[in-house]
């Protein structure tokens, strides 16, 4: 067995398969890369956890030359396992594992099939989701599925707090199910062609908050992009990061006024209009500061009605 995972969604299942006994020729993972404020290569995730049991780690920066898949033949494996690995797997390595290749994905395929499914699910309102065990095939998840498991997503779920529960559910149903699927006990079946949607890759543009937007529809973005990239807006002249953030309905009664007007401050939140009902900031971080409660947030900071954020 060989497996291919980089962050730290896919330390669980290399830790589960460790614990369980199962022979792990090596494990792949990307080439350490530049982080932090000295920009020193700091090892993935994956490697740091590969070494601290003694294994074998290789870290090509491609695996779509000559010498990669010799060196990933040399190692004989009955199967490869991956979690996140972040690096395309062209068919001529996915033919090498005897028993071929088995990803860890995380939602409910085919739904959210792509980079981000985790934050996708949250900023689009999904009810739940969850991993499934997934025969690798050419294309972008498209393989057949040998196993999955759901889990609801709450109002209060953001990606960090999911992405761990989903990285843990993942480990637990490889382990459940990977024997029966090496032995034919449980076979894959093929996606079903309707339900199919993509999670195209978060970028850093898309943290920035738009007032105009729905308050229902900026709170799930709040959540979807904690930890990262961490919605923001500006204020004033500085950069305001929104941590945490509820929705509130609108009041039919009252004249709204323009999107990104502060109308209410204290210590349960900071509430801002939007374009469709208020949004209840509850936890910030100013330029250069840490995230904080709106209360503690407001000892030091000066927020007042009537401001408005961009």
């Amino acid at each position: 067995m060989v497996y291919a995972g980089t962050p730290d969604f896919a330390v669980p299942a290399l830790e589960a398969l460790v614990a369980a006994g199962y022979p792990i020729a090596a494990v792949y993972t990307q080439p350490d890369r530049p982080a932090g404020r000295g920009r020193r290569p700091r090892p993935s995730a994956v490697k740091t956890a590969a070494l601290e049991h003694g294994l074998s780690v290789e870290q090509p920066e491609r695996l779509d030359n000559a010498d990669a898949r010799a060196r990933l033949a040399h190692h004989q494996p009955d199967v490869m396992i991956v979690a996140a690995y972040g690096l395309i797997l062209p068919t001529s390595v996915l033919n090498i594992p005897t028993n071929g290749c088995v990803n860890i994905h995380a939602s409910l395929l085919p739904r959210w099939r792509g980079a981000a499914p985790i934050q996708r699910a949250i900023e689009a309102g999904d009810p739940e989701t969850g991993v499934c065990l997934m025969e690798m095939a050419a294309g972008l998840d498209t393989g057949p599925v040998i196993a999955a498991r759901s889990t609801p997503i709450t109002a209060d779920d953001n990606a960090a707090q999911l992405h761990d529960r989903l990285a843990d559910l993942g480990a637990q149903l490889l382990l459940e199910c990977l024997d029966d699927w090496l032995d034919g006990r449980r076979p894959a079946h093929p996606q079903p062609d309707h339900g199919v949607t993509y999670a195209a890759r978060i970028s850093a543009d898309e943290a920035w908050i738009d007032w105009q937007r729905p308050a229902l529809e900026t709170a799930r973005r709040v959540r979807a992009f904690n930890a990262w990239p961490v919605a923001r807006c500006a204020w004033g002249d500085a950069r305001l990061r929104v941590w945490q953030a509820v929705a509130l309905p609108a009041d039919a009664a009252a004249a709204a006024p323009a999107p990104g007007t502060i109308v209410a401050v204290g210590a349960d939140g900071i509430d801002v209009q939007t374009g469709e009902g208020l949004l209840r900031l509850q936890r910030v971080q100013a330029a250069g500061g840490r995230a904080q409660p709106v209360a503690e947030f407001l000892r030091g900071h000066p927020v007042h009605v009537g401001e408005t954020l961009h």
